[in-house]
């Protein structure tokens, strides 16, 4: 069991493969559970819920091949108040070098009913189960669910039974977000001056974002005593999701001056798991969330790029490169200002004087009010408007054969610097193979970043706008065109972006870094 006396140390239950896995749409296959579980377990979360054995058979060995894969973590299976799903989850979980087994049933008045016991019923059925799975296991949680709509005196009835019966972590759920933080840590106080037996345990809390305050009431609990804080990778979870892993572990980093606890979460970590877990989940992480966001370290407003680039604690108050960014991204557009269009112009090779920046920064501020955000690409082209552009690759002539026989094929034709080349590829889908041969005819190693297709028409002969976007090296490049053949425009938009690499390339001039001619893409 884990030191309770140790009242600096907050520990990390990741919920992510249970609760988050919950979210409808979210359910990940076998491996990708083992992978997440894999990533959790490297990044030194305590505890991780590997699932809730009972509820599949695929779910069950999930848990069970996690149990046997985990390295540092103590593996939790979910159970509820009954043999059959404690001696399952058991089943489970028994294998790992840390186990734990956590049970729970509904305490509230709306969740007694359900079964439709009464509270000297329910109290005798948490004695039993509590005391069936700590005769199994030596490590057992308990949760009254719903405790926050829970009566005061019978929440602390049935915490002082399940204590008694064994359980070494009681975890308080605010199972519907209904509560605030001031409640929030006023109730772990509470709990932990009124029921016998509390000193002996861990109190934990695990809280819902209906109302969207999760996460500050799983910070309050901490203050009222709690020392375990349920969570799950980008809030992932039932209805509006949990308490963010990403969001507490950081905050507690930031403001311990006023938090002065502390995880043994590796925090470097966190954004190659935020992506992974949007990945599997098919549950993308909303621009602006705190922390792992696309926007979290992003500045676009003059005035805060202006002094990003003065002094980043202008406007960040913690550093990306703490959960595993690279590095900050000041993205260009219509409210960016001249000092941030200058910086990023000198990134790319360009020094211009005052007078020159005036009229670019004319010219660039109409840009931006036609666009949502002005690349680098988009900058070079500006540069260089009074230029013809010298396009390296042309498209000459291409042919797609697909359907339910086979893979695609596509061959290609393109000029390149005027010569003619023609390759020929197979591929999953007709854009896969094309994109397949026009790499063979122009080998690189671009990675496609963006893929989206727009109907800009109606109808089945409807015109679709195919945007790409590559990365290589560091330097970032789109492309965009427009066909009613949506491979068609699919070649000619990937190959409009090749040839904004090659630019940019060349722009770079021999043994220069690319890195340090580009802004970090945050995507």
């Amino acid at each position: 069991m884990t030191n309770v006396t140790d009242q600096d140390r907050v520990l990390i239950f990741d919920t992510t493969l249970r609760d988050g896995e919950q979210s409808p749409g979210a359910t990940m296959t076998h491996d990708e559970k083992l992978e997440i579980a894999e990533l959790l377990d490297e990044m030194g979360v305590d505890i991780i819920e590997a699932g809730f054995p009972i509820a599949s058979e695929g779910d069950f060995k999930a848990v069970s091949e996690i149990a046997l894969q985990s390295k540092n973590s103590r593996i939790c299976g979910l159970a509820r108040a009954n043999f059959a799903d404690i001696d399952r989850c058991w089943e489970a979980v028994k294998h790992a070098e840390k186990n734990r087994i956590h049970t729970f049933i509904g305490t509230s008045p709306l969740h007694r009913a359900i079964p439709n016991l009464t509270q000297d019923e329910m109290a005798d059925k948490i004695h039993e189960t509590v005391s069936h799975a700590r005769n199994l296991c030596e490590d057992v949680q308990w949760s009254p669910m719903d405790a926050t709509r829970t009566e005061w005196d019978y929440l602390c009835r049935v915490i002082e039974i399940a204590i008694k019966a064994g359980a070494t972590t009681i975890n308080i759920p605010d199972t519907v977000g209904y509560t605030a933080p001031m409640e929030s840590a006023d109730l772990i106080r509470k709990l932990i001056e009124t029921v016998p037996g509390a000193d002996e345990v861990i109190f934990a809390t695990h809280c819902h974002n209906d109302l969207g305050m999760a996460t500050a009431n799983a910070l309050a609990a901490v203050a009222g005593g709690a020392r375990q804080i349920e969570c799950t990778v980008n809030g992932l979870g039932e209805r509006a999701g949990n308490t963010a892993l990403e969001e507490v572990v950081m905050a507690l980093r930031t403001r311990n001056d006023i938090m002065p606890w502390h995880t043994g979460v590796d925090t470097t970590k966190i954004m190659h798991i935020s992506r992974r877990v949007a990945t599997v989940s098919g549950f993308p992480v909303q621009f602006n969330k705190a922390i792992v966001g696309k926007n979290a370290f992003a500045h676009e407003s003059g005035i805060h790029q202006d002094g990003m680039l003065k002094n980043r604690e202008n406007f960040e108050i913690m550093r990306p490169e703490d959960i595993g960014l690279s590095g900050t991204s000041l993205p260009l557009g219509k409210h960016s200002g001249r000092a941030a269009l200058r910086d990023k112009l000198e990134t790319l090779g360009y020094e211009v004087g005052d007078n020159q920046l005036k009229d670019i920064f004319v010219r660039f501020k109409d840009l931006a009010d036609r666009k949502k955000e002005v690349f680098d690409d988009d900058l070079i082209v500006l540069m260089s408007a009074d230029d013809e552009t010298n396009d390296h690759l042309q498209l000459v002539s291409m042919k797609v054969t697909c359907g339910t026989g086979g893979q695609a094929e596509a061959t290609v034709e393109l000029e390149v610097d005027g010569k003619d080349v023609i390759a020929t590829e197979h591929g999953d889908g007709p854009v896969d193979a094309t994109f397949r041969a026009i790499r063979a005819v122009h080998p690189n190693k671009a990675h496609l970043q963006l893929y989206q297709v727009h109907a800009v028409t109606e109808g089945t002969d409807a015109q679709a706008t195919v945007s790409v976007r590559l990365g290589e090296d560091g330097m970032i490049a789109t492309g965009q065109s427009a066909n009613t053949d949506t491979v068609v425009a699919s070649a000619k938009a990937y190959i409009s972006a090749l040839n904004r690499l090659i630019m940019r390339r060349e722009k770079a001039g021999p043994g220069a870094d690319a890195r340090e001619i580009s802004y970090k893409d945050l995507t």
